[in-house]
């Protein structure tokens, strides 16, 4: 069901001018999916709430509620015909919902809380669905999704890292968003990271070594199905303490965040900056990691200040990136990384 859903918001969006490539599609779902994932986790916190009897208290102000805006329901369940459409609903969207969005991070507590991620992601998107009829389509095929159990958010995932591969093949540099999974698998495995260590992705792209790292941690102590076997201490150590990265690229860091999220890592520490900025000098022991994982970018050029940072100087990112990776892990530290495969046998100074 979830196949064909995504196959038809694909179809949507293609009949739209705004959304021109595989990229797009992408994007756009992903703010759509994003919105409605967030319903559906303040859904369950409500209830853990009221069987516990406490009270829990929205991240998002009525009015902008998913059930508001995006699917208000009849008694019988339908939408309501009434609900916003065409030019209604994108200046309800551009002019109303995405101010509102971009503005949740000001109230937030720390960088590491869900509210400061939605006001994140929000900064960097904008919606480029001009069709108010193409967006009310897509709304309603969304709403029948559903993240409420694990089998749901992992058939998700499934499907979302499939929509991301084929980003990956559809040019316009959409392979920086994509390492094959088995790829990914095998270094995870060899890795072997534990429960405990702090892992870290500096090119995080769409985040396909944390996901799998989550994966692997969560199984090895829990079974296929989730994280029954997990202790509590165990889980909020994976969902809070466990997992960063960053990432330079707006489109990247919002589809890492997504996909994350439908991983299973509510609000991911992920920072979108530009890794290579970071002097070398100024890194100290309590910023290292135990664990890192990633495939940096082959070919790029970096700007002569930003070499400055790196005691080797080159305008190469690849060269750029291990000098950042080898100080940031920790002493006894272990590292997977992708190289292309001259990096270490070339003999000659040309990127130097």
């Amino acid at each position: 069901m979830f196949e064909q859903t995504f196959k038809n918001i694909d179809d949507t969006l293609w009949k739209d001018a705004g959304c021109s490539s595989e990229l797009d599609y992408v994007e756009q779902t992903s703010w759509v999916l994003f919105l409605k994932y967030l319903d559906d986790l303040e859904k369950d916190k409500a209830t853990a709430a009221e069987l516990t009897g406490k009270t829990y208290t929205n991240i998002i102000a009525p009015e902008f509620q998913w059930t508001k805006w995006a699917a208000p329901k009849l008694e019988n369940g339908k939408i309501d015909h009434n609900a916003l459409t065409g030019d209604d609903l994108v200046e309800f969207v551009n002019g109303k919902l995405f101010p509102y969005l971009k503005k949740i991070k000001t109230d937030a507590e720390h960088a590491d809380t869900i509210e400061y991620k939605i006001g994140e992601i929000f900064s960097e998107l904008k919606n480029r669905i001009q069709s108010g009829y193409n967006l009310r389509e897509v709304v309603n095929l969304v709403d029948e999704l559903r993240f409420r159990t694990h089998k749901e958010k992992h058939e998700m995932s499934h499907l979302y890292e499939a929509k991301i591969k084929n980003m990956g093949n559809a040019g316009r540099n959409g392979g920086e968003y994509y390492t094959p999974r088995p790829l990914i698998k095998t270094i995870v495995k060899v890795v072997a990271p534990e429960i405990g260590n702090k892992i870290y992705d500096g090119a995080v792209g769409s985040a396909g070594f944390l996901c799998e790292a989550f994966e692997y941690l969560k199984t090895r102590r829990g079974d296929l199905h989730g994280h029954q076997n997990l202790s509590t201490k165990d889980f909020e150590t994976l969902q809070k303490k466990t997992f960063y990265g960053k990432e330079k690229k707006s489109l990247a860091y919002i589809i890492g965040i997504m996909n994350m999220i439908l991983h299973g890592v509510e609000a991911p520490n992920i920072v979108h900056t530009n890794t290579l900025a970071e002097n070398l000098a100024d890194i100290q022991e309590k910023d290292r990691f135990d664990v890192i994982l990633a495939n940096p970018p082959f070919g790029g050029k970096e700007r002569a200040e930003v070499q400055q940072n790196f005691p080797i100087k080159t305008g190469e990112t690849a060269s750029l990136f291990l000098q950042h990776f080898i100080k940031m892990l920790k002493a006894g530290g272990k590292a997977g990384v992708v190289i292309k495969n001259t990096f270490l046998s070339n003999t000659d100074n040309a990127s130097i």
